[in-house]
């Protein structure tokens, strides 16, 4: 279930959506459809959210955000090489 929260974008989530050429789609299915998640280890205000990007190989995207009760904060993407689903 799609959330009714606003996705807000960080600077350097924006900076690298151009850079890496990573579509909005391909993170907001991240954020709201996350095939697996976990706790960033160094912020716990931060969850790490992983999907395989079928248009990309298969490529696994993880997404960096902060959800509070109003927004949910794109801080970061990139495709995620060593990502694997934890059993």
């Amino acid at each position: 279930m799609r959330s009714t929260k606003p996705v807000v974008y960080s600077t350097h989530a924006r900076t690298a959506m151009r850079e890496r050429a990573l579509e909005k789609a391909w993170l907001e299915a991240a954020v709201f459809e996350p095939d697996w998640r976990l706790p960033d280890p160094v912020d716990a205000d931060v969850e790490r959210r992983f999907k395989p990007v079928p248009e990309r190989d298969g490529r696994v995207m993880r997404v960096a955000v902060v959800e509070t009760d109003d927004e949910i904060r794109i801080i970061t993407a990139f495709f995620d090489r060593r990502a694997r689903k934890p059993e």
